[in-house]
């Protein structure tokens, strides 16, 4: 991959929804490494508060950043089932890609974006911007330090009270908290337990007819070596399970709440995403009981190594084939609820 020197990569978003008016421009514009040069909205009073509110250009359809040749990147704020044509056009036109996750809806998805990469000779990478949520970094540096002994069981949670609408309320465009949320879920798995997945076993819930994406869905994810982690999304939880809850010979960690730094990105600054304390983790075990304060999360890290690696050769904080594993595992996970049976995997 030929490196950016001469000038500040420039980077367009496409989509000026909730996620890239609150999440992407900001955090783009955060980063001292990479300039926002536009953002792309089919919808012309979003594209005058593009104007006015950025100072950048905005342009009325994705054809027309992948035209221009001043744009280095595509940041791809979109519907799911979006990203994999719009990569892969973005890609043959020589741009770089980051699409919000999910990154697709299926391994043959992947495979289409990764081919279109290599033959591009650019970069393919995804927003997983919570690896670098506070409670996750705190559950991995707890593992890491062997607070919790040899760890083989982990859950994690993501809940609410009602069905999502607009694009996501409808399966066909990637919706429902599965792929939306269980997309952040199954990679902070994947990288807790970095073993070969041997098999993945799903249940999901269909509460209302009139709508085709689950309220409930609960995966099962089985690791060589005998570990097993289980992910729990759904629509219908009032109350909340813990967002972590890990078993170790040790000592157990459990921790409720979420990471602050969406809610403070939503009034424009990020800087001030601060745990509540009650929201702290408790760890408890052979030596007795404590909280852990919650490491400080920081989002800004993933555009900061965009830069780095478009600049400096650095290596992506997302690579492909973690991409891929994650993708194995969603696509296992909607096969193994449709059959009722254990999805078996060869090599994830």
């Amino acid at each position: 991959m030929n490196l950016i020197t001469h000038h500040l990569p420039r980077v367009a978003v496409i989509g000026y929804g909730r996620w890239g008016r609150q999440c992407h421009a900001p955090l783009i514009n955060l980063a001292p490494g990479l300039q926002l040069h536009g953002v792309a909205s089919g919808d012309a009073q979003k594209r005058a508060a593009i104007e006015s509110d950025l100072g950048v250009r905005a342009y009325q359809s994705f054809e027309a950043v992948i035209a221009d040749t001043d744009v280095d990147v595509v940041v791809l704020a979109t519907p799911n089932h979006t990203h994999a044509d719009l990569a892969v056009c973005a890609l043959e036109a020589g741009k770089h890609v980051v699409s919000d996750k999910v990154m697709c809806l299926s391994l043959a998805e992947y495979e289409r974006m990764t081919e279109a990469a290599q033959h591009s000779d650019r970069l393919l990478t995804v927003f997983q911007n919570r690896r670098r949520d506070g409670d996750f970094m705190t559950l991995q540096r707890c593992i890491a330090d062997g607070e919790l002994g040899e760890v083989k069981w982990i859950e994690m949670a993501w809940q609410g009270l009602g069905l999502w609408g607009g694009w996501r309320g409808q399966a066909q465009s990637g919706g429902g908290r599965f792929y939306d949320l269980g997309a952040h879920l199954v990679d902070q798995m994947l990288l807790l337990f970095p073993q070969r997945v041997e098999s993945v076993y799903c249940r999901m819930h269909f509460d209302e007819a009139a709508r085709d994406i689950e309220s409930e869905a609960l995966l099962l994810i089985h690791f060589e070596g005998g570990c097993t982690g289980i992910i729990d999304t759904s629509s219908r939880a009032a109350i909340s399970k813990p967002r972590f809850y890990a078993h170790g010979s040790e000592a157990t960690f459990e921790k409720y709440g979420l990471d602050p730094q969406e809610d403070a990105l939503k009034i424009g600054d990020i800087e001030s995403a601060i745990e509540d304390p009650q929201n702290f983790a408790r760890v408890a075990g052979k030596s007795g009981e404590k909280t852990v304060p919650t490491l400080r999360g920081r989002w800004r890290d993933f555009y900061e190594n965009l830069a780095d690696v478009l600049t400096q050769g650095a290596q992506p904080m997302v690579g492909l084939p973690e991409l891929r594993r994650q993708i194995a595992v969603l696509e296992a996970g909607v096969a193994s609820a449709r059959s009722g049976e254990v999805v078996r995997l060869e090599s994830s």
